[in-house]
C-alpha cells in the first residue's frame, strides 16, 4: 500500500494539505473525495523521494533527518486521550491530532494507522504495523483499552508512564551534561596542546642539545607520537566505537557486557536501579490495564534493556504459568534487591500488587536521581583537578628547561 502526499479544497473552501494511504491513485482520491475534499494534486511518497517532488513549499531538516522521540509519542498519546474522553469518534480524534502535528515522520505513521482504522481494523492492529514506533507494551494496552471499552482510561496511564520514562531520562542526561562536556573539553585541549602547540616548544630543545628532565622527555616522546599518529588515532577511536555496537547484536557479547553493567562499581548498582525501576513500573501500567500476568511479563523482559535480567524475568514467567508467585522466582535468580521481592509478596497478599510496584518504582527513581547528582558533584572537583593537573605538568615540563637555558646563558 502506498503513501500519497496531496493538496485539495475542502467544502469551506480552504487549501488543505495532507497524506493519505491507499493501493493507488485511484482509491486515494476515492477515499479523499468521501471526506469532501477536492484533490488538485497527488504525489506517490516515492516521487517525491526520488524527484525531490513535494506539495510542501518549505523544507525542514528537522524533519527530513529528525526521529521519533518519546516525548512526542508521549504527547500523541495525550492528546488521544484527552479526545477520546471528551466524546470524540477515534477517527475523528486522530484526524484532529494529524492536522496538528509537526513530524512528518510521525504524522504518515498516523495517517496510516487511521487509515487502517477507517478500513474496520482496530487501533491496536493499526499500531502494531508502526512496531518500530509503538512497542509491544503500547500496542498490547490499547488492546486491553479497547476490549474493556476504557481505551481513554488505558491512554492516560500509558501517556503517564511515557511522562515519567522520559522525565527520569532527561534528569539523568541533564546531570551528566556537564562531566561529559568537562571529559571532552579536556581531551581536545590535550590533544591540540600535545599535537600542534608542543612540537614547535620542543625543537629549541633539540636545537640546543641541552639535556632535559626526564617528565619533559616524556612529554616529547607523547607529543611526537601524537602529531605522528593522531589520524589513525581517531579512526582507531571511530572503528571501536562501531565495533563496539556491532558487537553489542551478538548474543554471547551482549550478555557479558550487561552482566559487566548491573555487577560494575557504581555504575553498575546505578544501571541495576534504573533496570528494576522500569520492570516495576511497566509491570504496574501493564496489570492495572487488565493485562494478563503472563502476557505482561512477557513484554516487560524487553524493557529492561539487559539480557541477563531478562532471562531471569523470563524464567520468573515460566514459574508464574507452573502456579508460582512473581515474587520467589525473582528473589531466586539473586539479581532483584529482598526489599523488591519483600513488596512485591506484600502486594500479592494485599491485592494491592500495582501499587506495591509503583511505590518501588518511585523509590527507585529517587534513589537514582540522588546517586547520580551526588556522583555528578563528586566528579566536578576531581575532573577541575585532572585538567589543572594535566595542563601543570604540561607547563612544568616546558618551563623548567627554558629556565636551566636562562641560567646556562648567564
Amino acid at each position: 500500500m502506498a503513501i500519497y502526499e496531496y493538496q485539495g479544497m475542502g467544502a469551506n473552501g480552504r487549501v488543505v494539505k495532507g497524506i493519505v494511504d491507499a493501493e493507488s491513485p485511484k482509491a486515494a482520491r476515492a477515499k479523499l473525495r468521501k471526506q469532501d475534499l477536492f484533490i488538485t494534486q497527488l504525489v506517490e511518497e516515492k516521487e517525491v523521494a526520488e524527484k525531490g517532488l513535494s506539495l510542501r513549499r518549505e523544507v525542514d531538516f528537522r524533519q527530513i533527518f529528525g526521529r521519533i522521540r518519546s516525548q512526542e509519542i508521549s504527547v500523541f498519546t495525550r492528546q488521544l486521550a484527552t479526545l477520546l474522553n471528551a466524546g470524540l469518534p477515534l477517527v475523528e480524534a486522530l484526524n484532529a491530532i494529524i492536522d496538528q502535528l509537526e513530524n512528518v515522520k510521525l504524522k504518515k505513521i498516523v495517517t496510516q494507522v487511521r487509515e487502517k482504522v477507517n478500513e474496520g481494523s482496530s487501533l491496536a492492529e493499526g499500531l502494531k504495523g508502526a512496531s518500530n514506533i509503538f512497542s509491544d507494551l503500547y500496542v498490547n494496552m490499547v488492546r486491553a483499552g479497547e476490549s474493556s471499552g476504557a481505551l481513554d482510561i488505558v491512554l492516560v496511564r500509558l501517556a503517564d508512564f511515557l511522562e515519567d520514562q522520559v522525565k527520569l531520562r532527561q534528569k539523568v542526561t541533564a546531570t551528566l551534561v556537564y562531566p561529559i562536556f568537562m571529559v571532552l573539553f579536556m581531551g581536545v585541549i590535550v590533544f591540540f596542546l600535545m599535537t600542534f602547540v608542543l612540537p614547535k616548544v620542543t625543537e629549541v630543545f633539540a636545537n640546543i642539545g641541552q639535556a632535559v628532565p626526564i617528565y619533559t622527555r616524556i612529554m616529547i616522546g607523547l607529543s611526537h607520537f601524537f602529531q605522528r599518529f593522531w589520524i589513525p588515532l581517531i579512526i582507531l577511536m571511530i572503528g571501536l566505537y562501531f565495533g563496539f555496537r556491532r558487537a553489542l547484536h551478538v548474543p554471547k557479547f551482549r550478555r557479558r557486557w550487561d552482566a559487566f553493567r548491573i555487577r560494575a562499581p557504581i555504575f553498575g548498582k546505578i544501571s541495576r536501579k534504573i533496570a528494576i525501576s522500569r520492570f516495576t513500573r511497566t509491570l504496574s501500567t501493564l496489570l492495572s490495564s487488565g493485562i494478563p500476568v503472563l502476557i505482561s511479563m512477557d513484554i516487560v523482559k524487553n524493557v529492561v534493556e539487559n539480557m541477563v535480567l531478562s532471562e531471569a524475568i523470563d524464567a520468573a514467567k515460566n514459574s508464574i504459568s507452573e502456579g508460582s508467585s512473581i515474587a520467589e522466582p525473582l528473589r531466586r535468580s539473586g539479581l532483584f534487591p529482598p526489599i523488591v521481592t519483600h513488596m512485591i509478596t506484600v502486594g500479592e497478599k494485599s491485592g494491592e500488587l500495582e501499587s506495591m510496584l509503583v511505590k518501588v518504582s518511585e523509590a527507585y527513581d529517587n534513589e537514582v536521581e540522588a546517586t547520580v547528582s551526588g556522583l555528578t558533584a563528586l566528579l566536578e572537583p576531581i575532573l577541575i583537578l585532572m585538567m589543572g593537573g594535566i595542563v601543570f605538568f604540561i607547563m612544568i615540563s616546558v618551563l623548567l628547561p627554558i629556565l636551566q637555558m636562562n641560567q646556562v646563558l648567564k
